[in-house]
């Protein structure tokens, strides 16, 4: 299994400012455009070259959901083909959770770990324009997320997307400003 090594991760942070440019600006095949509060990357940009670890480590604002999925080892899962939806908290969204949490959830990533981070992925590609008020998608996880578009804002299970379809070569990312955390089993 390959392991990030810390100059890696560093490495592809400093490089966010050279993806940021190279996605440039394109016309999308959809005829739905991003509402106010939630900024569309092109979904044919350059960096759909790389896949979703790497699209996201590259932003570098998702450094803490890295070091999660690399302990709980889901980062082959996400580098693998297939089609992913990720709905990706920033480092930001992870700051909010109770103190203590996480450090609590690296201590046994393989359990309640894994079920968060899991239920952070919809199996295929979700697309902005495809999101409607009250739909459900399911997760790897298992369970359901919730959309809902409140005031021209699109939120999954509460947290709002802030960044959408950011492309990568094996599914989309979707920014988001919380941590979503799966309902008790």
């Amino acid at each position: 299994m390959k392991r990030w090594t810390i100059t890696t991760v560093i490495a592809l942070v400093l490089a966010v400012p050279l993806v940021i440019a190279a996605c440039g600006s394109s016309s999308s095949s959809s005829s739905a455009s991003p509402t106010p509060a939630m900024t569309a990357s092109p979904a044919t940009s350059p960096a759909a070259a790389k896949d979703i670890v790497d699209t996201a480590v590259a932003a570098g604002q998702f450094t803490t959901l890295a070091k999660a999925l690399q302990a709980a080892g889901l980062v082959d899962a996400l580098k693998g083909t297939g089609s992913f939806t990720v709905f990706a908290p920033t480092d930001a969204a992870f700051a909010k959770l109770p103190a203590g949490t996480l450090a609590t959830l690296l201590k046994t990533p393989k359990g309640e770990l894994t079920r968060i981070l899991t239920y952070h992925v919809v199996p295929g590609t979700v697309m902005a324009a495809d999101i409607t008020n009250g739909m459900t998608a399911k997760t790897l996880e298992g369970s359901t997320l919730k959309f809902t578009i409140k005031d021209g804002k699109v939120h999954v299970n509460g947290a709002q997307v802030t960044t959408a379809d950011v492309p990568a070569s094996n599914g989309v990312i979707h920014v988001i400003d919380g941590v979503l955390i799966p309902p008790k089993k």
